[in-house]
């Protein structure tokens, strides 16, 4: 199990609390992943580059 280190949450968070969104954490070689409603529950872990590869993926238009 990979302890992250500071969780980080999206600007877009969202309305009343801010804590309908997902957590990103860098600890490298991974980044770890958490639900911001329930942040004591599992992670998901994944390697940086895979991450990245995700996210830049998200970002193309199709």
């Amino acid at each position: 199990m990979i302890t992250p280190g500071i969780w980080k949450k999206s600007s877009f968070s969202g309305g009343g609390q801010g804590d309908a969104c997902v957590e990103v954490a860098h600890r490298h070689p991974h980044i770890a992943i958490r639900d911001s409603k329930v942040p004591a529950r599992a992670t998901l872990t994944f390697p940086a580059r895979a991450f990245t590869a995700f996210i830049d993926g998200l970002s193309k238009e199709p």
